[in-house]
């Protein structure tokens, strides 16, 4: 059985992918880390999910817990992402990264560190999102450059960050299907006497509000037509179902930096 700590335990998503784990017979968490001072330190794992104690508490160590250990699954924020990327690099454990907000410098960080152990990074781990990547990939190259394309995503008010990684990767795919780069075509927002729309301009735009746990979509705006693509998430529970999947799949593999589409055996689909 494949062994677990977990990343930002106490957060939504952390809660979550706990839930799914407790739920399984092929993974089995055995431990739980949150940053120092965090109130629920000392606290039973179960607890956090209201289910009955089970001897281990939520630490405030990574190193204590992560000898015991095969698989890191961190949901947390971009600061301690990298701090249990190093740990893990030292441990030569495997890590699934489900954070998002990294900026340019801390994602070559990333790139480095994988170089020595086996590391899972998705914005998003759903099936229907990577889905969603490879079908907004294969209509770009159909429509693309006779459309404009336009990304928007809704999140609930607490998220820490925006656009959400998912519209990132989303507008990644499509300027890479158009053969630029994202920083050349992407505007975020729009606002004053903004002319014309250039051609190949990438509009992405984010609304906050509510409880939303993630919408996306995709337009590609025509002359009398458009073509929509959309994903709702309904529940966090595909995403932590696919954070376990990528623990499960990511611990027998070689060091290398890995993305949903590799754990869900997607990334040949419309080559």
């Amino acid at each position: 059985m494949v062994k677990a700590v977990i990343i930002g335990v106490a957060g939504k998503m952390g809660r979550t992918v706990l839930k799914v784990i407790q739920g399984s017979d092929s993974i089995k968490c055995v431990g739980g880390v949150e940053r120092p001072g965090h109130p629920l330190i000392g606290v039973d794992l179960n607890e956090l999910i209201g289910l009955k104690p089970c001897g281990i508490v939520v630490s405030d160590d990574l190193e204590k817990v992560i000898v015991g250990a095969d698989v890191l699954i961190d949901f947390s924020h971009p600061e301690a992402s990298l701090e249990a990327l190093e740990v893990a690099s030292r441990y030569r454990k495997a890590v699934v990264i489900g954070t998002t907000g990294f900026t340019s410098e801390q994602q070559k960080a990333i790139e480095s560190l994988a170089q020595k152990v086996p590391c899972v990074l998705s914005p998003n781990m759903s099936l229907g999102v990577n889905l969603l990547f490879k079908l907004v990939e294969i209509t770009t190259r159909v429509l693309g450059k006779d459309y404009d394309v336009e990304i928007v995503e809704v999140h609930h008010r607490q998220k820490r960050d925006a656009p959400s990684g998912t519209a990132l990767r989303l507008g990644q795919v499509i300027s890479a299907a158009l053969g630029v780069e994202l920083e050349q075509n992407a505007v975020f927002g729009r606002k004053g006497l903004t002319g014309p729309r250039p051609l190949g301009q990438l509009g992405i735009m984010a609304l906050r509000g509510g409880d939303v746990i993630g919408d996306h979509t995709v337009f590609f705006l025509g002359e009398g037509e458009r073509v929509e693509l959309v994903h709702r998430a309904s529940s966090r529970e595909a995403f932590a179902r696919g954070a376990v999947k990528a623990a499960l799949w990511v611990v027998d593999k070689p060091a290398g930096l890995y993305d949903m589409l590799d754990v869900l055996g997607l990334k040949a689909l419309g080559s």
